[in-house]
């Protein structure tokens, strides 16, 4: 079920009888067609160990389930789109980043310290970001939101990339993640609140980074 875009703070979903969706409450702008838009407690795909994640973090991002035969436009807060199309792999984005996604996708939670050690729970704690992250693995796409516009960053072997932890979306891809402190390099480099650290992020894969450091 693609996303087809608009302009760059609205996308388009065409949705047919026996498929649905998920997206952010208040995210629907208009449709055509007949829809029906009914409250998800359980977080999408993920059931009820992703709810409980989400709660025990108290990262609850309300979702609603959208079906029917029709068109759905989406948009929230005039935030920047990004469609991402997942092939089989896994999407790590936080909560509040989702706009909508395949109903097909399963989502689950991730305990940030199972990819970067206590380095990872630094990370949750330092970028306001939380200590759970979301997962979205599957065929699908995914409609993500990000201050100023989006800019995909490959991730190669050997050749690390290195994010502002504001600045940073999502990623997907086998890649491991690890924040490091280096004194000065926000004041001298980013552009920042003063925090020393920066998200590298090394293995095979893409990394998305928001022209911005303005939480949603």
């Amino acid at each position: 079920m693609p996303f087809r875009e608009i302009n760059s703070k609205m996308v388009e979903a065409t949705v047919v009888p026996g498929q649905r969706l998920f997206s952010q409450r208040g995210a629907m702008l208009a449709y055509r067609g007949e829809m029906s838009f009914t409250p998800n407690i359980l977080g999408g795909q993920g059931g009820v160990m992703s709810m409980i994640g989400r709660r025990v973090a108290n990262e609850a991002t309300p979702l609603m389930t959208v079906e029917g035969n029709g068109t759905v436009m989406f948009g929230h807060g005039g935030h920047h789109i990004q469609v991402i199309d997942l092939s089989g792999d896994t999407l790590y984005v936080e909560a509040d980043r989702l706009l909508a996604f395949d109903g097909s996708l399963q989502q689950s939670t991730m305990f940030m310290g199972s990819q970067g050690g206590v380095m990872g729970m630094v990370r949750g704690q330092v970028t306001g970001q939380g200590l759970f992250t979301t997962t979205l693995t599957g065929y699908g796409a995914v409609a993500v939101m990000a201050h100023g516009g989006v800019i995909e960053l490959p991730i190669t072997p050997g050749r690390e990339v290195h994010v502002d932890p504001q600045a940073y979306v999502a990623h997907h891809g086998e890649v491991r993640n690890r924040l490091s402190a280096s004194v000065g390099w926000r004041e001298m480099v980013g552009r920042g609140s003063g925090e020393a650290f920066q998200l590298e992020l090394s293995g095979n894969g893409t990394v998305y980074v928001q022209a911005s450091e303005e939480k949603l």
